[in-house]
């Protein structure tokens, strides 16, 4: 399976239709644009296991350079386009990429942080024009090559994952499309809709999926919540894959204009990135049926969790059971834990992974039996269903007790006044934390004393006293990547880093921040 198969069988079939334009891409156009890439690639000195990197917005040259990197067995970093020079100098260091290929100009401050890297960009050298300067015919030592991609640096500088280099055929299968077509029924007739920045792992890693299997990918240059109806309807979606930031947003929707569209061609729906609170996965059931699936797992592939929906419906909150790797839920001595118990989730017998570079980082995965994480906490039923609670890096621990933000942000963000929230720990001279929510309200104008006391009114009763934010805060936007991640990180710091207050000067409890 790989597109260069079905530019023979299907050479007229749209493998990319970007959504703003309706541009199309066919087979035969991705198959002959990826193999005049990768001649361009070996004339630049390139060969199997060396690194390219590329800083791209959505568009249909970002899979042809990256197909064109996997055929000529390349590294390919794809590096979100919001970071500072150095941050991209970071990864496009520690990667060992030797070409960047940008969608922006790529200023002095960068480039002179990259001496040596071939540099491509709209005030550099063009790849696509050098591109079209060779043949569309195969290069002479095919191989495949594969992803070497960052994680989101949420909690701290990004973490290179560089697995090892595919060996055998282009066209050999992979876990991740055998899992799609099992759990997802995706084929050559699939039509998936990608909402999300394909610089990130599961947009990348799912479009090129759909590519190997045949189907059609609808790539939105920007996600918003009409236009993704919009083009479900238009071009009788199949497959789609949000995260639960994006199903919000379509729930604040006017009824009305939710009700304009068909969005009876979807089979399945499914999402990850970020636990979705129930009350928002119930209403989009209500609304789309019972379609919608949801996978655990990260950039490092360490292991895979996965339910469907009749299972979630009799297990509002899990996210599945293991499909890769077999969970474990351990405390702080290493220990298992028993159903129902809270602690570190970890993956033992999984796919082991490593971060480039950092032997501190790597070792800081791994408990004393060799098991992995990815620093989050959760717990598991006596079948086996694993429940998210938090990221161990954003407990709250306030007069000795753990508490734990998700639960808190679920509630809150089902208020119809609220856009975003994010809870974190603010320094407490007699409790140690204090819980502290920041609002992104609907409507800014409304930020202010009045609505904190209706977000008390509404939380009270839905999660423990205990719980309840000893303040709130209010902020314009909140920082998110472009797949929904919450940076909390960043607002967590507000409080620890500024005189312990995280206001504005002149800001008070209850008013903008």
């Amino acid at each position: 399976m790989h597109p260069s198969l079905h530019a023979r069988t299907m050479p007229a079939k749209p493998a990319i239709i970007m959504a703003a334009s309706g541009a199309v891409t066919t087979y035969t156009e991705l198959d002959a644009r990826s193999n005049q890439g990768a001649h361009l690639i070996r004339s630049l000195g390139l060969k199997r296991g060396d690194g390219i990197a590329l800083m791209l917005d959505n568009s249909a040259a970002f899979f042809e350079i990256v197909w064109a990197a996997q055929r000529a067995g390349l590294y390919y970093t794809c590096i979100p386009t919001r970071l500072t020079a150095l941050e991209v100098a970071f990864i496009v260091t520690d990667s060992a990429s030797t070409v960047l290929v940008a969608s922006a100009p790529i200023g002095d401050e960068l480039a002179g942080l990259l001496p040596g890297v071939t540099l491509f960009a709209p005030n550099r050298r063009d790849f696509l024009s050098e591109r079209a300067a060779f043949p569309a015919t195969p290069i002479a030592d095919e191989s495949p090559g594969n992803d070497m991609l960052y994680s989101s640096g949420t909690t701290g500088r990004p973490k290179g994952i560089r697995p090892p280099l595919p060996e055998g055929s282009l066209d050999q299968t992979n876990p991740l499309t055998e899992f799609g077509r099992s759990h997802y029924a995706m084929d050559v007739d699939s039509v998936f809709l990608s909402p999300a920045p394909l610089y990130h792992a599961a947009p990348l890693r799912w479009c090129m999926t759909i590519h190997k299997l045949g189907g059609t990918t609808i790539v939105m240059e920007k996600y918003d919540p009409e236009g993704a109806l919009a083009l479900i309807e238009r071009y009788r979606v199949t497959h789609a894959q949000f995260v639960p930031t994006h199903f919000i947003r379509m729930l604040k929707l006017d009824p009305a204009v939710r009700a304009k569209y068909d969005v009876s061609s979807l089979k399945v729906v499914y999402h990850a990135a970020a636990p979705c609170p129930v009350e928002v996965k119930q209403a989009m059931m209500a609304w789309w049926g019972p379609i919608i699936h949801e996978f655990y797992a990260g950039t490092e592939a360490n292991g895979l969790t996965g339910i469907g929906p009749a299972e979630w419906l009799e297990r509002p909150g899990s996210v599945g059971r293991a499909i890769w790797g077999q969970l474990r839920i351990c405390d702080e001595d290493d220990k298992p834990l028993p159903p129902r118990s809270v602690g570190a989730i970890y993956f033992a017998e999984g796919p082991q992974f490593v971060y480039h570079n950092d032997p501190e980082k790597t070792a800081a995965t791994r408990n004393r039996h060799g098991w992995t994480t990815l620093g989050d906490i959760g717990w598991v039923d006596e079948d086996g269903f694993l429940y998210l609670t938090d990221r161990q890096s954003f407990m709250i621990i306030s007069g000795g007790v753990n508490i734990y933000p998700q639960e808190i942000e679920d509630a809150l963000v089902t208020h119809p006044k609220v856009a975003d929230v994010a809870v974190v720990g603010a320094p407490d001279e007699e409790m140690g934390e204090q819980v502290v929510a920041v609002v992104q309200p609907a409507n800014w104008a409304e930020a202010g004393p009045e609505l904190a006391e209706e977000l008390r009114a509404w939380l009270d009763g839905r999660i423990g006293r205990i719980k309840l934010p000893k303040r709130f805060d209010f902020d314009p936007e909140l920082p998110r990547t472009p797949t929904g991640k919450l940076l909390k990180r960043l607002v967590r710091e507000r409080y620890w880093n500024r005189d312990a207050t995280g206001l504005q000067a002149g800001g008070k409890e209850g008013q903008p921040s």
